[in-house]
């Protein structure tokens, strides 16, 4: 009988699609246009014509909130590519020279980036190429690279001790080849697992870098800058921080109830009998 879906990843689908959906519904319409002003329509409260209100610049909150959540999950998917494409390999490579010269350099490496958090990456960065959501990306990228390598590492040094893994070895193959046949599809689960962590993960750095201004720019709508905005007028209009920040929470939430039900889905060790 197959194993019925955890109610956890049933649920954090649920909320993630949710979210994926508005985003890829604003790049062809949102209820009104995003980057035109209208300040006689400013600070009004949800109802009537702007289901959500509108911020201080006259702005349809449910239009930014859409086109916000395309740009947290652009910045978020982007920068866990770049930390899958450039961790794996490494993590790869580092487990195939378990206790060598290039284990060393790699891990190494590793504890170096993992000493300059997101933030201050993106700081660096900033001050040489200047903010935009390019740099965002750049800098979580770089800080999600050392942690897919570690993953990466410590799930292929387990899968290295297996015997069918020293009949390939007999059988002629290589250290690389090995690793991409074998090592790599074994622990592809436990890579989509951490992708979806910190997929959540690269959300919450996007608004944190937006929320100070180093991340998305002006006009394009961040999450994390609809917060910044709204911290001068939260005793009159609410709305303008409670919506961005139900949104960041409900997607973070979504992510990780999506990345704990495959985490049970996938290693049976953790499933529950049916």
């Amino acid at each position: 009988m197959r194993p019925r879906l955890p109610v956890t990843l049933v649920a954090g689908l649920a909320l993630t699609a949710l979210f994926a959906a508005a985003a890829l519904l604003s790049l062809v319409w949102t209820p009104h246009a995003v980057d035109v002003l209208n300040i006689a329509a400013r600070l009004q409260p949800p109802g009537g014509d702007h289901l959500l209100g509108t911020d201080h610049f006259g702005r349809d909150m449910l239009s930014m909130l859409m086109v916000g959540a395309r740009t947290s999950i652009a910045v978020a998917i982007v920068a866990v590519g770049i930390g899958m494409a450039l961790g794996v390999p490494l993590g790869l490579l580092a487990a195939a020279n378990h206790g060598g010269v290039v284990d060393d350099l790699v891990m190494r490496g590793n504890d170096l980036v993992f000493a300059f958090p997101a933030l201050v990456i993106a700081i660096l960065i900033t001050a040489v190429f200047g903010p935009s959501a390019f740099n965002a990306i750049l800098a979580i990228g770089i800080f999600n690279t050392p942690v897919f390598a570690r993953v990466t590492r410590g799930g292929a040094l387990s899968v290295w001790t297996q015997d069918f893994i020293l009949a390939a070895r007999v059988s002629g193959k290589g250290a690389a080849r090995i690793s991409l046949e074998h090592i790599l599809p074994n622990i592809a689960s436990l890579l989509i697992v951490q992708g979806t962590i910190q997929f959540s993960l690269g959300i919450l750095a996007e608004a944190g870098l937006s929320y100070v201004g180093l991340g998305a720019q002006p006009p394009l709508p961040s999450w994390g800058r609809m917060l910044a905005d709204s911290q001068t007028m939260i005793s009159f209009a609410p709305h303008l921080a409670v919506l961005p920040g139900l949104a960041i929470i409900a997607t973070v939430l979504g992510l990780n109830l999506t990345g704990d039900g495959l985490r049970d889905h996938l290693d049976p060790r953790l499933r529950r009998p049916s």
